[in-house]
Formats: structure tokens, C-alpha cells, sequence
């Protein structure tokens, strides 16, 4: 049983939600943002609230409800709000820089690691060694925050390297010698 797809999604004031076949479309202050809705669902708006149903009663149904739901629901709270994601970067002469359309990161390879800024998706670093990336597509927004974990993951030995905002890594014991 799906709990999450039954679920029905409340659209705020000032956002507009419609359904053209097997697209969806939501517009919002902040943009708007448009999906293909797989087949074996479907998707309506009452009474300000958007309902998603299954056209099949088995698990295959039950699971593409509730993942049509949860895109929905955050296609919505993106144009609504938006999404952030925070990454900080520690380790000696570890650091990050705007360079036009692009992120320049500096993180102890030999060359430096350029990182082009997709549509609709905005970074700022500041300090160099914080980088928030920002946008209305929840899927965009962590596509690029791991793309950019991905460059230089945190050592367990030092904890240095590239980390999300509140992400505890778990240390190790370096070498020990018996005396």
C-alpha cells in the first residue's frame, strides 16, 4: 500500500498546476518546471489540491504512484520556494571560485576542476570555502551538489575534501605504534 501516494498535494496561493494529457506543468514565482507523467497513473487537480491516482492495484502501480507523487509534490514546493543544497570544502589550500559561467575548484590535484552551471540552477561561493547551490528543480540541485561531492570525497582520516552542510564523517585511527 502505497501511504505516500495517497496522499493528496496542496497547492499554495500563487501557484498554478495543470495537466494536459501525460504532462504536467506547475507555475510558481520562482519559474515553472514541466514532467511526463508515466503511464499507469494519473494525475488531477480538486479543489486546489492535486490527487494522483493508480490505474493499477500491484506493486509496480503502487510504487510509480508514489514516486509521481513525491516529483509532483516537489515540483510544487520548488517553484513555491526552492531548493538549496550546501557543500563545504576543508583541507589546506582547498578552495572554490566563480569564474563566469562556471565554479573553478582548487582541491589539491594539479590542475584545477571547472565545473559548468546548468540552466536554471544558481551557485555562490562565498566564503571559498562554502558553495550553495540554489534552483527550483530538486533533481537539478542534488544532480550538481553530488556532482561536485564527487570531485574530491572527505578522507575518514582526515576529513578533508568536499562535504554537505551538516554530513558527520565518521574519523578513523591513523597508524599506532606499540610501545
Amino acid at each position: 500500500m502505497s501511504r505516500i501516494g495517497k496522499k493528496p498535494i496542496d497547492v499554495p496561493d500563487g501557484v498554478k498546476v495543470s495537466v494536459q494529457g501525460s504532462k504536467i506543468s506547475v507555475v510558481g514565482p520562482k519559474g515553472s518546471l514541466e514532467r511526463q507523467v508515466i503511464p499507469g497513473v494519473s494525475v488531477d487537480v480538486e479543489d486546489g489540491k492535486v490527487i494522483v491516482r493508480r490505474l493499477e492495484d500491484d506493486r509496480r502501480g503502487r510504487a510509480k504512484q508514489g514516486l509521481i507523487r513525491a516529483l509532483v509534490a516537489n515540483m510544487v514546493t520548488g517553484v513555491n520556494k526552492g531548493f538549496e543544497r550546501a557543500l563545504l570544502i576543508s583541507g589546506v589550500g582547498y578552495r572554490a571560485e566563480m569564474n563566469g559561467n562556471k565554479v573553478v575548484f582548487h582541491l589539491g590535484y594539479s590542475h584545477k576542476i571547472e565545473i559548468p552551471i546548468p540552466e536554471k540552477i544558481e551557485v555562490i561561493v562565498n566564503p571559498p570555502t562554502r558553495v550553495l547551490v540554489k534552483g527550483i528543480d530538486c533533481e537539478a540541485v542534488g544532480q550538481l551538489a553530488a556532482k561536485i561531492r564527487s570531485l574530491r570525497k572527505p578522507d575518514p582520516y582526515k576529513a578533508k575534501g568536499i562535504t554537505y552542510e551538516g554530513e558527520r564523517i565518521l574519523r578513523k585511527a591513523g597508524k599506532k605504534t606499540i610501545s
